[in-house]
């Protein structure tokens, strides 16, 4: 018989831990919603453009009504220069930045300055939703499949609706923060060919490592957490099978960035003395990570940056530090000038 988490309180703790308790309010701001979509905007399964809203310069938030999730869902676009007077037959590169456990599509434009680096004026950022908890995964649910399947919605219906409608073209780059490292790097090896890059910020990188850790926070929206890849044990070909660790040769023709703090005090964004338990947790896991990279003879650039917290500063400016990478293998003319080597 399995073991249950007990998942009230270790969420809890978990939670504080990661400082990913509930963001305050970000401030208002004007929408306008240019209504509902007409046209062939739509994936192949039916998924389908319900609303456009401007919510900011460059910034379109997307409705999708999606059968993977059985619902709709959002899509944050931070739009290239030249976008909105697009022809048919325009494309640009894309760069999907995912969001952490416990947060949502907005985390990026709310706590980063995403929307005003200039290298960035030339890729169409695609910000998802992927549920507070939903793991950039399709949900086993004990064997029976179903809803949600987040990384059908990612990878089939908003890259299809994205590149016959909104301007995206083949070439693509993935990053994300935490939950979302996870989900930069498991697409990246899951799908290898479909992004040229993957960066991951404090990411989860080898969930399987630490499994009793983790199952509390899949089950942080109220579902079974049991039901994401199953039980660690006996369905752990399952875990192998979304675990970058495990995956890791398929990366081998992929750009690869690697970040994570170690938890320690002393780090440039944290008040003094402060420690953080699940950096120090998910420092371990890159480590394994990037050995497991290279003993496979596998270039990645890190930046294991000594002390530090599981917290936004950190991720801000790892984005910046990650961009070389990520738009260099992109080929954009502001990213390839200043691209780096892997090392």
């Amino acid at each position: 018989m399995r073991r249950r988490a007990t998942l009230g309180a270790v969420v809890a703790l978990g939670l504080t831990l990661a400082g990913l308790a509930a963001p305050p309010a970000a401030a208002a701001r004007p929408a306008v919603t240019t209504g509902a979509v007409t046209g062939p905007v739509h994936a192949p399964d039916g998924a389908y453009v319900a609303r456009e809203t401007v919510v900011g310069p460059r910034l379109v938030d997307l409705t999708i009504q999606s059968p993977a999730l059985g619902g709709t869902a959002a899509v944050r676009l931070l739009t290239p220069d030249g976008w909105e007077q697009r022809r048919p037959g325009d494309r640009w590169p894309v760069l999907y930045l995912l969001h952490g456990c416990c947060d949502s599509y907005v985390s990026w434009t709310r706590s980063t300055d995403v929307a005003s680096i200039p290298e960035l004026r030339d890729v169409l950022v695609v910000m998802p939703e992927a549920g507070a908890a939903g793991w950039y995964s399709d949900w086993w649910n004990g064997g029976r499949g179903g809803t949600p399947a987040w990384e059908t919605f990612h990878l089939d219906e908003v890259r299809r609706i994205l590149e016959r409608g909104y301007g995206a073209g083949p070439k693509r780059a993935v990053a994300g923060l935490s939950m979302g490292g996870f989900g930069a790097m498991s697409y990246a090896a899951r799908h290898p060919g479909m992004f040229r890059a993957a960066a991951s910020f404090s990411g989860v990188v080898h969930p399987s490592r630490d499994a009793s850790y983790w199952l509390p926070f899949f089950g942080r929206t109220g579902l079974d957490p049991y039901d994401l890849w199953g039980d660690p044990v006996a369905q752990r070909h399952i875990w192998a099978a979304h675990d970058p660790y495990h995956l890791a040769k398929r990366l081998r023709h992929t750009a690869l960035f690697v970040a994570t703090g170690d938890g320690t005090a002393g780090g440039p964004f944290d008040p003094p003395g402060t420690t953080d338990g699940l950096e120090a947790l998910i420092h371990a896991e890159n480590v394994a990570f990037v050995d497991r990279l290279r003993e496979l003879g596998i270039s990645v650039r890190t930046d294991f940056y000594g002390p530090g917290r599981h917290s936004w500063p950190y991720w801000e400016r790892e984005l910046h530090r990650a961009l070389p990478t990520l738009l260099g293998a992109l080929g954009t003319g502001r990213g390839a000038a200043t691209h780096e080597v892997a090392r």
